[in-house]
């Protein structure tokens, strides 16, 4: 076991799930805090395997998940701990503070967490300046940083085009890749936008304020999608020239805790893994887009299966909180035929 497993393990399971969260955001946000723990807890960086997708090069194919990082504090760590792309938000127009406490919740028997957030996070027009001041310092990141833009609760689902668009707009500038979160299931009526017409409505309204050339633009789908509307998804994201799809978000099916444990929210991790990996197949078999595969990747063979599902990147979080670094390392140790090309 190495420092962080052993740290997780003895101390920061004893805390709040979100205190735990907290804390380490916090020590990675400070560079000083950072360069003394470094190598002593997180361990060497993993080999590079460079690769390039949708007009970015890659360091290597793992990702850090949205959902860590929502304001973008630590972004100057992220390419330290070895992640070869990060994903900071989501974030949304309007700042939020979320569903009340606790919202986080571990089962670590299953390999897996349970989340009711709701998009809490300072809001586009803080996440913008401080992105812009970190580009200043000429600090900034050196591997892919997107932006994962959620709809404000506060703003009624006809007018979600707007609120998308408004985030859109204040981080534009920032982000090199853009993902539009409409599939989590802690936002009431958000995967109803997952339906064709007002996803259309979105994609054009962001696209007609962009114009061209444009930034990558993916979207982030559900674990519980049917194949027709899988289908239909796919064909609009054609359509549109979207960079990708990134599968999956949490799932609602919670089969795998039993009723006396469970929490409500979006459950993530291992019980979520084949499902992810269904998705991911049934996608690859219906368009050439790329797709970010994510969801139960606890193992370097976990990535295999996303891979040969046909995934062209993961990304990791649950799996992550779990195993720290290490996990990053033991992707990018596999055989490089393992990639999907």
């Amino acid at each position: 076991m190495d420092l962080y497993g052993f740290l997780l393990r003895h101390v920061l399971f004893r805390l709040d799930a979100e205190a735990t969260h907290e804390f380490i955001l916090s020590c990675l946000s400070r560079p000083r805090l950072w360069s003394f723990l470094g190598k002593r807890v997180f361990g060497s960086p993993p080999q590079n395997i460079p690769l390039s997708l949708f007009g970015l090069q890659f360091r290597n194919p793992v990702g850090l998940a949205a959902g860590m990082d929502k304001n973008g504090i630590a972004l100057r760590s992220w390419e330290k701990l070895g992640f070869g792309f990060a994903e900071i938000g989501t974030v949304t127009a309007v700042p939020q503070l979320g569903n009340p406490r606790p919202r986080l919740f571990r089962f670590p028997e299953l390999g897996a967490l349970v989340n009711r957030m709701g998009f809490n996070n300072e809001g586009a027009y803080p996440l913008a300046l401080r992105m812009e001041t970190l580009r200043e310092s000429g600090q900034w990141p050196t591997i892919p940083i997107g932006i994962n833009i959620g709809k404000s609760k506060i703003t009624p689902l006809e007018s979600a085009h707007t609120d998308y668009l408004e985030s859109f707009r204040l981080l534009h500038a920032h982000g090199d890749y853009f993902v539009l979160n409409i599939s989590s299931p802690n936002t009431p009526g958000l995967r109803s936008l997952q339906s064709i017409e007002p996803l259309a409505k979105i994609l054009g309204t962001l696209r007609d304020w962009e114009g061209s050339p444009s930034k990558p633009l993916l979207i982030k789908i559900a674990p519980d999608l049917d194949s027709e509307n899988l289908i239909a998804i796919a064909k609009l994201c054609e359509q549109e020239r979207l960079a990708g799809i990134i599968a999956t978000n949490t799932t609602l099916d919670h089969s795998s805790i039993s009723s006396s444990r469970d929490e409500i929210g979006g459950l993530s991790g291992q019980p979520l893994q084949q499902r992810s990996n269904t998705v991911i197949r049934q996608l690859r078999e219906i368009t050439q887009l790329p797709i970010i595969g994510s969801g139960g990747i606890f193992t370097g063979a976990d990535a295999l299966a996303k891979f040969e599902a046909g995934a062209n990147l993961v990304q990791i979080y649950t799996g992550f909180v779990y195993r720290g670094p290490a996990l990053i390392r033991e992707i990018c140790s596999l055989p490089p035929r393992s990639f999907f090309v």
